[in-house]
């Protein structure tokens, strides 16, 4: 049986040029292979580039469907005001724009298999009508009320977790579950052990005949290194390294030294914001600390300014100051200097106006701490004044002086940036 089986599996990768021999690999087609007889709904998952369209098509040419309409549809491509019409259809008038009746692809593909790749970028309001056509076979077209039936297999396809969109209510739940009957994971690429190898020899030999050449060929180091690459990209990737090296390369064996001209590395393999390397035309963690920082002082400030003129002018409030002075003693105000100045009444002349006066009180004044923490605050602010105007610096020559690109890799509106700007004196950077 098992025998019979693997042979099976080998005539489906002949038949749809499937190249690999990994473990996973083979169990995703089983999987295929044993529900394509049936009309449960699939939901393939997979990395971008993996090769989930394969499985789709496996799955409708084993079935009873085999001989109906099958019909390839990628929902994040479509417009979200139009994703309604395509897929059910609309009445002439509808919408603007709508001068006759069209028909959707869930009425046009009756009896056959339809194949919704990214579901996951699918418009609530669209998932609610998908829902019901896998619950009850029932459509309605845009800008009708009549109801009707449909007799379609759907098989669906995401590179997101969609159970963390589910979390975040970006994706219903019950359309989750109902999609999900059949669970297909297909493996990247990386994931695949040797299968990397055999794959490059496929597509060299595809394009030597496609170009007329002798096809390229990799020495042992080559290979080692081409194993160990991470390929995000996947097959389509590594596709498109074979056709580039298949097209520019004088040479027909490939070395590792050329191999890397062509495939570099990357980097870590682990996920990172930002690339390792300190240039000047890259943000290091370092730098984007020292922006955080910089926000949170500048928003600490202006939180502090709001809540003296709320708690400024009255009279039970100025206990509330006076008890944290020290909190609002560096606010750039002349009557927030608290710990500094007092204002008192000159009852002995009636004079109602009240003065300033410096306060001999040494609790309430103490003159070497407060020139203590006053040049620390003005070092910590220019220091961190200066890393700002470094960061304005890097992003306008990394964005050759486009402001507006400028403004968004650092995260701040184009008319703050006009203003740091005009601060700096960086106008004729």
């Amino acid at each position: 049986m098992s025998f019979k089986i693997d042979s099976e599996i080998q005539a489906i990768k002949q038949r749809f040029e499937i190249v690999g021999n990994s473990d996973k690999l083979n169990n995703a087609i089983r999987v295929a292979m044993q529900v394509a007889p049936t009309d449960m709904s699939v939901l393939i998952t997979g990395e971008s580039g993996a090769g989930k369209e394969s499985f789709s098509k496996i799955i409708h040419s084993l079935s009873h469907r085999k001989h109906g309409q099958f019909i390839a549809i990628n929902c994040g491509a479509i417009p979200e005001g139009t994703i309604d019409s395509e897929l059910f259809g609309h009445e002439k008038g509808s919408f603007t724009g709508a001068t006759g009746d069209r028909k959707g692809y869930f009425e046009v593909t009756n009896g056959g298999t339809i194949f919704l790749d990214e579901i996951g970028e699918m418009p609530q309001s669209t998932q609610a009508r998908l829902l019901r056509v896998l619950e009850n076979g029932e459509f309605i077209k845009v800008g009708s009320s009549k109801v009707q039936k449909t007799d379609v297999r759907v098989i669906a396809a995401t590179n997101v977790n969609l159970l963390d969109a589910v979390g975040k209510g970006k994706f219903r739940e019950d359309l989750y579950y109902r999609l999900s009957t059949v669970p297909i994971y297909v493996p990247a690429l990386r994931e695949r052990d040797d299968d990397v190898v055999l794959l490059f020899k496929k597509f060299a030999y595809d394009f030597s005949e496609n170009y007329r050449t002798e096809p390229i060929k990799l020495s042992d180091d080559a290979k080692r290194y081409l194993k160990s690459h991470r390929f995000p990209g996947n097959i389509r990737q590594l596709k498109n390294l074979v056709e580039q090296i298949s097209v520019l390369s004088v040479e027909r064996e490939i070395n590792l030294d050329q191999l890397q001209t062509y495939l570099p590395r990357t980097g870590s393999n682990l996920p990172a914001i930002l690339s390792k390397e300190d240039t000047s035309d890259n943000f290091t963690e370092r730098d984007i600390l020292y922006k955080v920082l910089f926000d949170m002082k500048s928003d600490m400030a202006e939180l502090k300014k709001l809540v003296f003129k709320m708690l400024d002018g009255d009279d039970n409030d100025q206990e509330i100051l006076e008890d944290h002075k020290t909190l609002f003693q560096n606010i750039d105000s002349s009557h927030a200097r608290l710990d500094e100045y007092k204002e008192e009444k000159d009852e002995e002349d009636g004079d109602d106006e009240p003065k300033l006066v410096i306060s001999s009180n040494q609790d309430d004044y103490d003159s070497e701490v407060e020139d203590i923490t006053h040049e620390m605050e003005l070092e910590d602010s220019l220091s961190l004044e200066k890393k700002e105007k470094e960061l304005i610096i890097k992003a306008l020559r990394k964005n050759n002086n486009k402001r507006k690109y400028a403004a968004e890799d650092l995260g701040i509106s184009e008319r703050t940036l006009y203003r740091k700007i005009k601060q700096y004196e960086l106008e004729n950077l």
